[in-house]
């Protein structure tokens, strides 16, 4: 065993002592307070450990190499109460040459909890070694064999108590069929970002079944109703239900073994699982059932029909609420934070009072967890005021002993910011959701992110008590999730262009200064998106319902939101960074990204002239622009073939139909007319197999017009086309092929000016 692990390495003093802690003052915000991050020093070390640090360890060895892992001590300090968590890095006592029985380390991380135990570690592997790891990629392969000593002390102290992750809709546009290692991934790399608590909406399915056979109900009435794994998503929000046929009972099973692994690891990590609750969604034909329930019809969402409600006053809810509440704790075990949403997007209240159905709901949830957290996500007119009013000031000694945390997912998104009017001091979280349904993007509005969240929260009176990372699929965009991590641990308005002009010698492990120059223009286009109707940037042309109008993939989405000819140079100058470069991990996922991004924005350029050249009926031109078009198609299934992480197989696991349908139909005709490529991303396979062939068939159906062989164009069912390729056979590639840095110049060379 290392040193850094022994059990007498471990030290615990009083964190007030230990990291020139400051207590909450009487009168301000229990969650957050001011913070000092100013270094201090420890007064002597008691052998008594606090807390145990193997669990971080275990993260930093799943991380890192065992080599460097071992360089790291962690320690283990006393908090003192009412303080945040905090971390100190500093030079180890030990650092120097191993001997043959104790480990060399080169740095000491000592904190408060597991959480800051790792943030300081990721503090020191970014700002000392100068290397990131991220979702995805990293750049661990710079680091040295012998890790670098820190020159001072450095400590740091969370603004925020709360820092929440991931989406409702994860399980769905991340993977519904990920196995645990790739969860495992993530949660580590959550950890070691600080993140604190985690919602976890897969294998709820399971619960319901347990739960509606109690209710009168067999197996394959409740597999009628329960949709795909792909779909659960929407169907714990109360969107749709009976979407495709259920998995068969091997696969649901092994769904459920990973999620028990999922938040066992939560909970080895100090993690907070944040699990589904009973809201009152009950299946297909209860009251025939029940006859004296009251139920309501929740009518239609974006082409599908909703699940019905059982009114929360009604004497079912609570029996229903404590068979939810039981079956899921001896499947998943209890937590203390329960995410539910009244109504979302639409549905109705049919005369129930909202109110007074929030305390029934908080009432149930704190009969069977006393004292939990009813998470509700910010999301257009939710969580209702009547709601938050309600179970504020419920008079239920039960419903009392609960607590409310919003996470808010339009902190960035509108002109208009003061969640403090609109929930009434109600905790919440700054949040953002910087994509949707998983689509390729990059960017985000970071400015926005680093005043408002400053702002808000030295604010007199604030209930700002955390952040919120909800990307709608997790894995896309690092440069956004590395920024946005970091606000909890900066409670002061920090310079954009500072930051990015370090990032990019973090995120490759060293300074280049091709790097450093595309990463500042990456700053001030795709980065500095403004505040207003959007907070993702634009998705991709290509794989749009074909339409020589179209402005957006997915019904709805933004149209160009920055200088695309100035990113397009930027990753020019990218690609000419130092060859050294291309043996790290996260030059390399740039490189495929970034170029597909400046691939994509072109789009938007030659769409325009396709259909000026289609209105001129220039046929010369229609001939050497739709070649164009299809060549960079070419060009993007090639480039996307070069990584692992850009492969549709890689992606489907081992979804079938509803997999596919989910990227692109989104199911049936009619949702597809309201969330066709809602889901759509550049993947190879995909563009070659679904997005070539659509424009491929659209410009061979517009050319007769051009020619004056026809009048108007043959209608085209896009809807066929892209039902049929779902409900296709087939598997696709999971190993990567090609060269990415080959391909990608020859990218650079296609969008290079002649």
């Amino acid at each position: 065993m290392g040193y850094g692990i022994a059990a007498g390495a471990l030290a615990a003093v009083g964190i007030g002592e230990a990291l020139g802690s400051r207590s909450v003052a009487h009168g301000t915000r229990p969650d957050t307070g001011a913070v000092d991050g100013s270094l201090t020093h420890v007064a002597g070390d008691a052998p008594v450990q606090a807390f145990d640090t193997a669990p971080a360890r275990g993260v930093l060895e799943r991380l890192l190499t065992a080599g460097h892992a071992g360089q790291i001590e962690l320690r283990a300090v006393s908090p003192t109460a009412g303080t945040a968590d905090r971390y100190r890095i500093r030079s180890s006592a030990l650092s120097g040459p191993a001997s043959e029985t104790l480990t060399a380390t080169a740095v000491t991380i000592e904190a408060t909890t597991t959480s800051a135990l790792l943030s300081g570690a990721a503090h020191y592997l970014k700002y000392v070694a100068n290397v990131t790891i991220s979702l995805p990629s990293d750049s661990l392969a710079q680091l040295s064999p012998i890790l670098p000593t820190p020159r001072g002390e450095l400590s740091g102290a969370a603004a925020v108590k709360h820092r929440f992750a991931l989406n409702d809709t994860e399980n769905g546009y991340a993977g519904a069929y990920r196995a645990w290692p790739e969860w495992e991934r993530t949660l580590d790399v959550l950890a070691f970002h600080g993140f604190t608590e985690v919602l976890v909406a897969a294998g709820q399915d399971e619960v319901y079944r347990r739960v509606f056979t109690e209710f009168g109900y067999t197996p394959a009435d409740i597999d009628a109703w329960i949709p795909a794994a792909s779909h659960q998503p929407w169907w714990l929000l109360g969107n749709l239900q009976a979407v495709d046929a259920p998995e068969p009972p091997a696969v649901r099973q092994a769904n459920v073994a990973v999620i028990q692994q999922v938040v066992a690891r939560l909970r080895e990590l100090g993690m907070t699982p944040v699990l589904p609750g009973y809201l009152g969604q009950v299946p297909l034909g209860f009251t025939k059932r029940n006859p004296s329930a009251r139920v309501l019809p929740q009518g239609i969402w974006d082409g599908y029909q909703r699940p019905d409600w059982l009114d929360p006053r009604d004497p079912h809810f609570a029996r229903i609420a404590e068979s939810f509440y039981r079956h899921q704790a001896d499947l998943y075990g209890p937590t203390t934070a329960y995410k539910m949403d009244l109504l979302h997007e639409g549905g109705t209240s049919a005369g129930v009072p909202m109110g007074d159905a929030a305390v029934a709901v908080m009432t149930a949830l704190q009969t069977a967890h006393p004292g939990a957290t009813w998470v509700m996500l910010g999301w257009e007119g939710n969580p209702r005021r009547d709601v938050l009013d309600a179970v504020r000031t419920c008079g239920s000694a039960a419903c009392a002993r609960g607590k409310v945390l919003i996470v808010d997912g339009c902190s960035d998104k509108y002109t208009a910011f003061d969640r403090e009017d609109d929930w009434g001091g109600a905790a919440y979280a700054f949040g953002t959701i910087t994509n949707f349904g998983g689509r390729s993007l990059l960017g985000a509005n970071a400015a926005t992110w680093t005043d408002r969240f400053a702002k808000a929260l030295a604010a007199k009176g604030s209930a700002l008590s955390g952040i919120a990372w909800m990307p709608e699929a997790s894995g896309h965009d690092p440069a956004a999730f590395e920024l946005f991590a970091e606000l909890a641990w900066r409670p002061d308005a920090f310079d954009l262009t500072d930051w990015f002009g370090q990032y990019a010698a973090r995120r490759y492990g060293k300074v280049d200064a091709a790097a450093t120059k595309a990463w500042h223009t990456f700053a001030q286009t795709a980065y500095s998106l403004p505040p207003g109707t959007y907070s993702q940037a634009q998705d991709s042309l290509f794989s749009a319902w074909p339409d020589l109008s179209a402005v957006s993939a997915a019904p709805g989405g933004p149209d160009m939101r920055y200088d695309g000819a100035a990113f397009e140079q930027a990753v020019l100058t990218l690609l000419q960074a130092d060859p050294s470069l291309r043996s790290v991990d996260a030059y390399r996922y740039d490189v495929v990204d970034f170029t597909r991004q400046a691939l994509s924005n072109h789009a938007r350029v030659l769409l325009p002239k396709i259909k000026a050249a289609y209105d001129g009926r220039d046929l010369a031109a229609w001939h050497t622009l739709t070649s164009r078009w299809l060549q960079a198609m070419t060009l993007l299934d090639s480039l996307l073939a070069t990584d692992k992480r850009f492969l549709l197989g890689t992606w489907l696991g081992a979804g079938g139909y509803e997999a596919r349908s989910l990227i692109t139909t989104w199911g049936d005709r009619g949702p597809a007319a309201l969330l066709r490529n809602y889901g759509a991303r550049e993947l190879s396979g995909l563009v070659a197999d679904v997005y070539l062939p659509r424009w491929r068939k659209q410009f061979a159906a517009l050319e007769p017009v051009l020619t004056g062989a026809a009048k108007q164009a043959a209608e085209i069912d896009w809807f066929a086309l892209d039902d049929a390729w779902a409900r296709g056979a087939g598997s696709y590639p999971t190993e990567p092929s090609g060269d990415p840095f080959a391909v990608a110049n020859t990218v650079a060379s296609f969008l290079s000016p002649p």
